[in-house]
């Protein structure tokens, strides 16, 4: 046992993401009804209103938090205690931070920022502090995740913005994915604060191989200080997934520990016109940044629904048994 304690931190409002206008078509998540319209049968499971909410109060409940089930069983069973789970904001506006009184008996914190951008969640100047004092400590790991910025468009005029999104849409290919919804805010601003900025740039498509399980990715395992990635061989085939831009100071303070092949065969994306092939999908603060580590992923390297499970499994294992210090 790894004795470990884990802190999943959702850096979501959910006052203010359930409360998104459902005839807005953009900037929020799904509602369940929506799910059921879109892919029935599929989701009938939850039809029933007298048990499931079929509002996006439901999609967080019984659609997005399950995701992260599997982590959490097997994080508590291999630490011996259980996962504390934390939502940044609740139902009713109470906010919980990511600040000292919170991180003090933690060794691991991932931070799941799936908060909409619309939502302006950001971390505070304490919350930084609270976290640079974590990653001082060089047994701790603090793993910052956003997910997909799809959309967003500083093309000249409407017409080209109207046409660069439609491309993009067409080559995640998810119905459910509205033609711009951006995710991540708390994670560019904490990683902003720390001085290792980085932009969550679109939604690509992963390639898989021919039976869609998600294809090999590519590791630079020689910078994998911690062996993180021993016997890990493939991430996941979500189909919208961020290129983990390094911006300014972060290109010479972060490392790119992992990339994943784009789909090519997928209608073609803006992002690879310029003949790029991979996307930077995992990234490490070098030794002489922090005493402990960062990392950088996509919100579902903690997520059993999108294939990959089995490799998955062993990075969740890989960083819970890390050497401690």
């Amino acid at each position: 046992m790894s004795a470990r304690q884990v802190l999943l931190y959702f850096a979501w409002s959910r006052a203010a993401e359930s409360s998104a206008r459902l005839t807005a078509i953009d900037d929020r998540f799904p509602a369940i009804f929506e799910l059921r319209r879109l892919f029935y049968p599929k989701f009938e499971d939850l039809a029933d209103p007298l048990q499931v909410d079929q509002g996006i109060t439901g999609f967080l409940d019984h659609v997005q938090k399950p995701n992260f089930a599997a982590f959490v069983e097997q994080a508590s069973a291999q630490s011996s205690r259980p996962v504390v789970q934390v939502e940044r904001v609740a139902d009713d506006g109470r906010v919980t931070p990511l600040d000292a009184a919170l991180i003090a008996d933690v060794d691991t914190i991932l931070v799941i920022s799936f908060d909409s951008l619309a939502t302006g969640q950001a971390a505070s100047p304490a919350e930084v502090a609270a976290v640079r004092q974590f990653l001082a400590h060089p047994g701790h790991l603090l793993a910052v995740c956003p997910h997909h910025d799809i959309g967003s468009s500083t093309e000249p005029t409407e017409m080209a913005t109207r046409a660069r999104r439609i491309a993009e849409h067409l080559h995640h290919g998810d119905r459910a994915i509205p033609p711009r919804q951006a995710f991540g805010g708390f994670a560019r601003s904490l990683l902003a604060g720390l001085g290792v900025p980085v932009e969550n740039r679109f939604g690509l498509r992963p390639a898989v191989e021919a039976n869609g399980n998600p294809a090999a990715i590519e590791c630079d395992r020689f910078r994998d200080r911690w062996g993180l990635l021993n016997g890990v061989t493939t991430f996941n085939a979500h189909p919208h997934l961020p290129q983990l831009e390094r911006v300014g100071a972060s290109i010479g303070r972060l490392d790119v520990l992992v990339r994943q092949r784009i789909d090519l065969d997928a209608p073609p994306h803006p992002f690879t016109q310029s003949g790029r092939q991979t996307f930077d999908a995992l990234l490490q603060s070098r030794p002489e940044l922090f005493p402990g580590t960062l990392l950088v992923g996509d919100t579902t390297l903690w997520s059993s629904t999108a294939g990959g499970h089995e490799s998955l499994q062993k990075l969740w294992s890989n960083i819970l048994r890390r050497h401690r210090e």
